[in-house]
């Protein structure tokens, strides 16, 4: 076990506001697993996740519902990394707000994501540069809050070093089938 420079319980750090992003198709029932695990019984997190997609075919319209109502009231998205959330053009976009406004990255390899024959997980590409590039954290789906609780404290810590995001990659324009 390793020492930590402060103490991770449910009453030494403030509740952190998380915005989850993952594929509302084939990952609704793991984001619904961690809201009901952690919200309410760890003081690790506020949920502010979309319930439903945004109502528009406007790109702009969208990404602006996101900044400005989503990702701008949180301090930390997670990516729940589930078989094809990689595909996923909202989740792209999700990350892409994230990371504009300096908020933290954590990414969560849920059960479900297929691994290659080397053992990787496909991510979002804009999430894979940022874990490459040290700004994003990554993790494996865990049930234990305070592994969760560490994993968002080192992502939040990570967050402070803004020279290592890289937003560099276009926005994708549609998901993928």
């Amino acid at each position: 076990m390793g020492i930590y420079p402060y103490p991770f319980n449910s009453f030494s750090i403030a509740k952190r506001k998380v915005f989850i992003s993952y594929h509302h198709e084939n990952d609704q029932q793991w984001a619904n697993l961690m809201k009901r695990t952690y919200a309410d019984k760890y003081e690790i997190f506020y949920d502010n996740s979309l319930d439903e997609e945004v109502d528009s075919d406007d790109p702009e319209y969208i990404n602006r519902v996101i900044r400005e109502e989503f990702i701008n009231g949180s301090s930390i998205t997670i990516v729940l990394c589930g078989a094809e959330t990689w595909k996923r053009r909202f989740v792209d976009w999700e990350i892409y707000s994230t990371l504009h406004h300096e908020h933290a990255l954590l990414g969560i390899a849920l059960p479900t994501a297929p691994k290659t024959w080397d053992g990787k997980i496909t991510v979002p590409d804009r999430l894979h540069d940022n874990i490459v590039s040290g700004y994003a954290h990554w993790i494996s789906w865990t049930t234990d809050g305070v592994e969760l609780q560490k994993a968002i404290e080192v992502a939040i810590t990570r967050s402070s070093q803004t020279r290592l995001i890289n937003n560099s990659r276009e926005k994708m324009q549609r998901s993928s089938p």
